[in-house]
Order: C-alpha cells, then sequence, then structure tokens
C-alpha cells in the first residue's frame, strides 16, 4: 500500500489545495509515482474526466501536478451548493440527487464504505497518496462522523501537517488553537505546521516560530512565502474573484454571478498579454468593457433573476445593442436564450423569460450532461467570421437542454473526445451532415456555448483574442515570448515553479521522514 501525507487548514483558502499541487510535482520530480486525494470536496468548479465522470477542479489540477489522467476516485464524493441549504450530491463521478445539509450529515456514515473504497483502489496504484482535508478540522460541531479531516486520516493512517494562513492575520491562534482544539488521538496525528502565504522579513517571524512549538508541542516544518504561481483555484474566495481593475488592452468584464461555477474557464487567457479579465458584480462597476462574459452557474434561474434585480440585465442588453460582444458559457449561455422552462423542478421550477439575446430555448431535466468534447468552430459571419474553422476543444457539464430556433447559426460543430482522433480533424469540415452534433448560437456581436475550458486551446483562444484586438484597433500580442506556448505547457511551468517555492520553504528531509520513505535523486 501507499504511503500518505495529509494536509489540513486552520480555515477555508489557508492554500492547502496548492501546497497538495506542489507536494504532488516535488513527490514526481523525486521518482515517486504520486495521485492526490480529497475524500469530500464542496465547489462550484468542476472536472469532467475522460470517463465523463465530474470530480473536484483541484483534484484534476493536482493530478496534473502529479502527472497522472484525473480519475474519479480522487474525489469520491462532490457537494455543489444549490442553495445556502442545499447542494447536488455527486458520488464517484454520477449524480445521486439533491440535497438539504440536515440530510446530508444524517447520511454521512454510510459514504464511509465508498471513500475507503477509492481511496484503497488509489493505495494500490501508487508509491504516494497525497491527501487534502476540508476546512478545519477543529470544527467542534461538525467532528461527529467526520470524513473529510481527522476521521479520513484515522481511514488512510495518514500522519497530518496542518496549514495556517498568516496573510489573513492571527497565524499564531489559528494554528495554536485548532490543536488544542483536537482529541488527543488527533494531536498525535499533526506532525508538523505548515505557515502559509508569509510576506517579509522572515526573521521578525522567527521568535514566534519556537513559541509555536512551546505552546502546542507541534514543529513549523515552514514558512511558505506569497508564492506568485497561476494555477487554477477552485474556491469561491479565490482573490481571481476580486480582480476588479480596469488594465490597458481588451477590458473582458465576467459577470460574478452568485452561484458562480468554472470560472477557471478563463485562467487561459492571462497567456495574452492584450487581454485584461475583471470580475463585475454590480452595475458601478461595469462600465463600458470590449467584451462581456456571463459564466457558468450550477443555478442558471435564479441567477438570473439576480442579474434582473441588480440591475446588470438592464446594463448588458444596452451595451449589445450598442454592437459590445456578449459571450455566454454553460449558464451563461442559457440565460441569452429567450426561455428557460424548468417543469421537473430541476432548478427553481416553472418557466422564465430570458435575456432574447440569442434565439435558444432552454428546457431542464434531471439528466446531467457530462462529456469532454473536441471539434471546430462553424461557419460563422459578422463579427465572429475569423473564429470559423478554429479547432475547440473542452468538456460540457449542465443540466438541460437548449434548442436553437430555425435559422440559428451553430457556434460549433462537436465529438465526445473518445471518438475523436485529432489528427483526423485535419482537413474535416464539421456540420450538421457530420457524425457530430451541433454546439451553442451565435446573433450578431453575440456568442453561446456549452463548451468548458474553451481558451485553453492555443488556436481558438489566440483567434479570439487577435477577433478582440482588432475590434479595438490595437496590436495583438501575446503573453508567450515565441507566440506558441500551450496552455498545457503553460500549467507546467507553473507547477514546477511551485514545487521550487515549497522546496525552498519546507523541510522535505523531514516531511519524507515524517512518511517513512527516503528521498530519491
Amino acid at each position: 500500500m501507499a504511503k500518505s501525507i495529509m494536509i489540513q487548514g486552520t480555515m477555508s483558502n489557508a492554500g492547502k489545495s496548492l501546497i497538495v499541487a506542489g507536494l504532488c510535482r516535488i513527490f514526481r520530480q523525486d521518482g515517486y509515482r504520486v495521485a492526490p486525494f480529497k475524500s469530500q470536496n464542496m465547489a462550484l468548479n468542476s472536472y469532467i474526466t475522460r470517463q465523463n465522470l465530474e470530480i473536484g477542479r483541484a483534484q484534476a489540477v493536482q493530478a496534473m501536478a502529479a502527472g497522472v489522467e484525473p480519475m474519479a476516485c480522487m474525489n469520491p464524493i462532490l457537494l455543489k451548493p444549490t442553495t445556502d441549504m442545499g447542494s447536488q450530491v455527486i458520488i464517484n463521478g454520477e449524480v445521486v440527487g439533491n440535497m438539504r445539509a440536515m440530510d446530508y450529515f444524517r447520511h454521512k456514515k454510510e459514504y464511509i464504505p465508498i471513500i475507503r473504497e477509492a481511496y484503497e483502489k488509489l493505495a494500490g496504484e501508487y508509491d504516494i497518496i497525497v491527501l487534502e482535508g476540508a476546512g478545519s478540522p477543529a470544527e467542534i460541531n461538525l467532528k461527529q462522523d467526520d470524513i473529510v479531516n481527522m476521521g479520513m486520516a484515522a481511514i488512510a493512517d495518514a500522519p497530518v501537517l496542518l496549514v495556517g494562513d498568516i496573510d489573513r492575520g492571527g497565524v499564531f491562534a489559528q494554528l495554536i488553537g485548532t490543536v488544542l482544539l483536537l482529541e488527543e488521538e488527533e494531536q498525535e496525528r499533526v506532525k508538523g505546521l505548515i505557515i502559509n502565504k508569509f510576506r517579509g522579513d522572515k526573521t521578525i517571524l522567527e521568535p514566534g516560530l519556537s513559541m509555536i512549538t512551546e505552546r502546542c508541542g507541534k514543529e513549523v516544518l515552514g514558512v511558505v512565502p506569497y508564492l506568485d504561481v497561476d494555477i487554477e483555484d477552485e474556491d469561491s474566495l479565490s482573490e481571481a474573484l476580486h480582480r476588479q481593475s480596469v488594465k490597458e488592452g481588451v477590458d473582458i468584464a465576467v459577470i460574478r454571478l452568485p452561484r458562480i461555477s468554472n470560472f477557471t474557464d478563463f485562467q487561459a487567457l492571462s497567456l495574452e498579454e492584450c487581454l485584461s479579465v475583471r470580475y463585475v458584480e454590480r452595475p458601478s462597476q461595469l462600465g463600458s468593457p470590449d467584451l462581456v462574459v456571463l459564466p457558468g452557474t450550477k443555478s442558471t434561474m435564479r441567477d438570473l433573476k439576480w442579474l434582473r434585480e441588480s440591475g446588470l440585465e438592464g446594463k448588458i442588453l444596452r451595451l449589445a445593442q450598442q454592437g459590445t460582444p456578449v459571450l455566454g458559457i454553460c449558464g451563461g449561455y442559457q440565460m441569452l436564450g429567450e426561455w428557460l422552462e424548468d417543469v421537473c423542478g430541476v432548478e427553481e421550477g416553472g418557466r422564465m423569460k430570458g435575456m432574447g439575446l440569442l434565439p435558444v430555448s432552454t428546457s431542464f431535466s434531471p439528466r446531467k450532461t457530462r462529456s469532454r468534447v473536441e471539434g471546430k468552430i462553424g461557419p460563422l459571419s459578422g463579427l465572429f467570421a475569423p473564429l470559423a474553422g478554429k479547432r475547440v476543444g473542452g468538456y460540457e457539464i449542465h443540466m438541460g437542454q437548449s434548442s436553437v430556433a430555425t435559422g440559428g447559426v451553430p457556434f460549433a460543430f462537436l465529438r465526445q473526445e473518445e471518438a475523436v482522433d485529432s489528427a483526423a480533424l485535419d482537413g474535416v469540415a464539421l456540420d450538421e451532415s457530420s457524425s457530430g452534433f451541433r454546439d451553442g448560437c451565435a446573433a450578431g456581436s453575440v456568442l453561446g456555448t456549452y463548451v468548458h475550458g474553451l481558451f485553453d486551446g492555443k488556436e481558438f483562444r489566440e483567434a479570439f483574442a487577435r477577433l478582440l484586438c482588432e475590434r479595438k484597433g490595437i496590436p495583438y500580442g501575446t503573453g508567450d515570448p515565441d507566440g506558441a506556448t500551450s496552455y498545457e505547457v503553460y500549467r507546467e511551468k507553473q507547477f514546477d515553479k511551485l514545487a521550487d517555492g515549497l522546496r525552498g520553504s519546507l523541510d522535505m528531509r523531514r516531511i519524507y521522514e515524517i512518511m517513512g520513505l527516503p528521498i530519491k535523486g
């Protein structure tokens, strides 16, 4: 069975996910076969595996850092909040239904065999499993039947490293208080502490490190600086969602919907130096952007109602009338249509008028579409004509189906990825007569699609950026000096940069000792 190490935090967004990703990369660099694991994740950013199963985005990113294919067993339980009181529950990549929080807590014990089976599957195939906790292990109201922090550590018999976030203040109280609130056997599992996101002169901090050890009896294994790495973050507290300043170049305003999902769709745009992405949640912040984006959402009808009541819908409609490009992805695409219908009560129930910018109607159903796709952009006209024929790929994950009215122009013609040989797409004109299917819709300066990860592909991203630059009358330029970096290559460089930062600040020799493993290489 694999050796294990578990990263728990003193709070949400303490940096657990990034540290797990960095350790996965370090262990891989050192010659070990490594995989990430999180028994239960609550997030609206998700990922579709090659088996068309849904897991948390963080575990997919961590798997990429480890150099392995993301699998459903790396995140056997995913909770996607639908309301303040309930979530869609996904087990082993498949939707089992919606549950209120209290109902889920009552059923937690039933999921332990599922979690154990998933973990043991990984542990039988890899040398090291890096586990991630959730929130804090010291939430005393949630400790009963815990399956994600100390409860999971016990299942895996994993030593624990506890991470505190100094950037948000009170790191001494975070670390010491968390340890002291743990049961005695839980305290014994904590083998070291990590201070994360440190800025400034470390010598000022050093006297406090010995005090932490004196107070709680746990050694500090490292002080990790605030690392400047560009890696996808699934957390709703992500700094990216607070980015509102308008920079030079093309101004892209992404509407920060209350239940925004998969905002990592826009991460790859950082490769284009001419593009500037910001997030907007109030009409006063919108201004006159060069592109408005309606992103994915877990609750399309509820977030459309918010968009309407906030006054943002009216401003977006006026911008669209003036010719400002508008892009909708997944739930955002559904909003741009004429009608939303929910006879099955999947969302709000009933019928709701859409924004009317695309000749599309959406009907929600309990069946969830999950698939990785690849194909080509259709024969578009007008503003989006330069995109015609470009390759596009990503994944679809949505409840409901959208139908385009007669005469509506499809955005792309796609096939499921496993049925696609990329080389076979060369010279192929995918259209209605092909074995693929139509996706999305384009009308004037408005575009809608179900494809997440749209901008990860270099060919489409560069064509889209060039189109926006030409429309604004500024020169197109890429952030890559060679003009050839794919997002996958860029991401690999960021993983290596993260690993370098952790190696320089953590006592890796001690971490290997804690796991009972020698350092390779």
